[in-house]
């Protein structure tokens, strides 16, 4: 082994940068918060599923942007691991490994992709703190192949000897329970190099330790390491503890999943790409530990197609020869679960004799039909204490049974706790629910009980990511909001409008423009606003187009250009405003959208362009305060500025403060920025002058913000959505 990496000295230094320094005067004293999530249960894609062989009840769960997860067997929930992370980055868990001996250790490997911070994570509190070894090869937490693994393997017979399957640099190991690690050079596969842009490597993609080749305090000597990169080889064996390598046989496939069991068998998975999607083919194979391996995949499987592949692999340590397997990418047939008693002798299909109860997490019906077995199932786990308790992880949810052994198996979502999802707007109007979200993958909800999964109604239209939200500000029942659709869906618009506060909607469709004549309202890209009382939409298309009657006819909008978001003056109807950042100037309409003209702007900054967010997530720039006809603020770079007479003049309200995101309250202004070298979420009740943090360092959610927003009717409320960890809403602690 060489190029030992040492890393306590990076590690001061990134832990320096992220303190406060000493001494240094704050604007204000930070004020207590209490952060709970807006309950939708899971939602997202989790990787794999992990329980510890050490300790009955206890389980890991690692995402793909969420962070990782330990279930609590005495709460009876998951609890966020990472919550307290300040590095995005190391959000996107590559692996996780908890210590077979001991049930207090656990490791994991984190870093979102090839371009970004990579470390092992290592915890001798189950994950209540880490400490972080940075790491100089690359991971790829939230990229292609992250269903592989596990890559992170512990030693059960030498429990301080860890090794990984690295994406890009091959095979390296920790003699130190992973402070250190070095390259494992006798690895055949000694990597791919950094990849292109938007691309990536499966590299190593497992390791699997057999336990039987060693003995306590004596390290295990056979290592199998699965490879998913192009090659003839992706199955290799070690019988000397990793000093050299031998090929294994195998089918023309990428190795994806290996599981060794309690006789030392190895189990493993293969397919025909990396995935979670785009996979054609794959296949199952047993190995003896002397390295005879031979085909056991399900011959029901490829009666029906030999469609998609397997990602999900998983042994019961208290029955020896009974194995477990789910597919992946099996469209015509859907994905389903398949278990062997006999060492894949015999096969039976789990999914036909499924059922699912989703009351608890209804929003999984958000699509428009019933609750299938799951999409993207890549972790697959049999309770190591009991057998007949198996759980397995969707692109959406973890299900879990108590009983694989009944001619039904029920599942039912075991995500108490988990909240791992990509929010891309919010709302919270003036009246009706609370809150009203915009998700990524699952359209977005409304929230009449923030703690209660809601139930789905995102429909006619229906669209997979909802980008933007309005709502009227005198008639808060009218909700209007655009979005998008995955490639392979069907679309016949993008825009729907509620006049019952989002629980059913009406599909919105503009007239073809341009030249030839198109429909330009099919991608989401374009934004919606709504004016005060609900009566005039305008939607802001190459064409930007006004509606008067409920969307039945539009015509083109005067003196706005195309591509110019619209913004609805909250308490009057007449007001509408833009930002016309490429020819700096502020633009009002006094006619309902008829038209817009200049307003003289004194005190505009003399670079508008950051204000001109066209990407169809982006935030708006400008916001109408829900409480005041005439009070506008606007984000200009870092900076805030507020006008009270509808853009006359504005002046400079974000003191100090570094602003990234900003939302409006009662009585109360929010934003996400730096201030002295903090970056946090704050809160100005004096209009920008002084600023209060209301987050702490245990709520941190790994820096990954996208948007935020006050509560018009409760003071002190403010709502934050996440990119991973889903939305929280924030209140005062009240003083004892």
């Amino acid at each position: 082994m060489t190029r030992s990496v040492a890393a306590w000295t990076t590690i001061a230094a990134a832990v320096a940068l992220s303190l406060p320094i000493p001494g240094a005067a704050r604007t204000a004293a930070r004020v207590p918060y209490r952060w709970t999530n807006v309950t939708v249960g899971a939602g997202g894609y989790a990787p794999n599923i992990v329980f510890s062989p050490a300790e009955r009840g206890l389980a890991y769960l690692r995402t793909d942007m969420g962070g990782a997860y330990r279930w609590d067997a005495a709460a009876q929930r998951w609890l966020p691991l990472q919550d307290g992370n300040a590095t995005p980055s190391f959000m996107g868990i590559e692996s996780i490994a908890p210590d077979p001996r001991n049930p207090d250790v656990v490791y994991m490997a984190a870093g979102m992709n090839a371009g970004q911070p990579a470390a092992i994570l290592r915890s001798a509190d189950r994950g209540r703190t880490w400490r972080v070894t940075p790491v100089p090869f690359a991971m790829g937490g939230n990229e292609d192949g992250r269903g592989l693994g596990e890559r992170l393997a512990v030693d059960p017979n030498d429990t301080r000897r860890l090794f990984f399957g690295s994406r890009h640099d091959g095979l390296w190991r920790s003699d130190d329970a992973g402070a250190t690690w070095a390259k494992v050079t006798a690895f055949p596969v000694t990597g791919l190099g950094r990849p292109a842009p938007r691309q990536t490597h499966g590299g190593v993609a497992f390791v699997a330790i057999d336990p039987t080749s060693g003995g306590m305090g004596h390290a295990s000597q056979r290592i199998w390491a699965g490879v998913a990169d192009p090659g003839d080889t992706h199955l290799y064996r070690s019988d000397d503890g990793g000093a050299s390598w031998v090929a294994a046989t195998g089918p023309a496939l990428v190795a994806t999943k290996g599981v060794v069991d309690s006789r030392g068998v190895l189990w493993v998975g293969y397919a025909s790409g990396l995935g979670p999607s785009g996979i054609a083919t794959g296949a199952v194979w047993r190995y003896q530990p002397d390295g005879r391996g031979r085909d056991v995949t399900p011959a029901a499987w490829r009666d029906t197609g030999a469609e998609g592949a397997f990602l999900g692999v998983a042994v019961s340590p208290m029955r020896p020869g009974t194995v477990a397997v789910s597919t992946v990418d099996r469209y015509r047939h859907g994905d389903s679960l398949w278990l062997t008693r006999n060492d894949g002798a015999d096969w039976s299909d789990v999914g036909t004799r499924s059922r699912r109860d989703v009351a608890q997490t209804p929003f999984l019906l958000h699509e428009g039909k019933g609750a299938d077995f799951g999409h993207w199932i890549s972790g697959l786990a049999i309770d190591p204490f009991d057998p007949g308790h198996v759980a397995y992880t969707t692109g959406a949810t973890v299900y879990a049974t108590k009983s694989i052994d009944g001619a039904a198996v029920d599942w039912t979502p075991w995500t108490k706790g988990i909240e791992q999802t990509a929010i891309i707007t919010l709302v919270s109007p003036t009246g009706g629910a609370p809150l009203i979200s915009g998700f990524g993958d699952l359209a977005g909800f409304v929230h009449d009980d923030l703690d209660r999964s809601p139930q789905p109604t995102f429909v006619n239209p229906y669209m997979s990511n909802t980008n933007a939200i309005d709502y009227a500000g005198l008639a808060p029942n009218v909700i209007v909001r655009t979005g998008s659709l995955y490639l392979d869906r069907p679309r016949e618009a993008s825009i729907g409008r509620s006049e019952d506060g989002g629980r059913t909607w009406t599909m919105l469709k503009l007239p073809p423009m341009g030249d030839p004549p198109a429909r330009a309202d099919l991608n989401g890209d374009w934004p919606i606003a709504v004016s005060a009382d609900g009566t005039t939409m305008v939607v802001t298309t190459p064409v930007p187009q006004v509606s008067r009657d409920r969307g039945r006819s539009w015509s083109p909008v005067r003196g706005l250009p195309g591509k110019t978001r619209a913004v609805a003056d909250k308490r009057d109807p007449r007001l509408f405003y833009a930002v016309d950042a490429d020819r700096g100037r502020l633009l009002v309409s006094q006619d309902a959208a008829a038209s817009f003209a200049p307003v003289a702007g004194h005190g505009l900054p003399a670079d508008l362009t950051p204000a001109g967010r066209r990407g169809r997530e982006a935030q708006s720039a400008l916001l109408a305060a829900p409480d005041r006809a005439g009070t506008l603020w606007l984000q200009a770079g870092e900076r805030l500025f507020l006008s009270t007479n509808g853009g006359v003049t504005l002046v400079p309200a974000s003191g100090a403060l570094h602003v990234e995101l900003f939302g409006l309250g009662k009585g109360a202004l929010f934003a996400v920025g730096t201030l002295e070298g903090i970056r946090g979420v704050w809160r100005s009740v004096d209009a920008g002058k002084i600023w209060s943090r209301i987050d702490d360092d245990a709520h941190r959610w790994g820096g990954r913000y996208r948007v935020v927003s006050g509560d018009p009717r409760r003071a002190g409320r403010v709502y934050l959505g996440t990119d991973g960890r889903g939305i929280f809403y924030g209140d005062p602690v009240a003083a004892r």
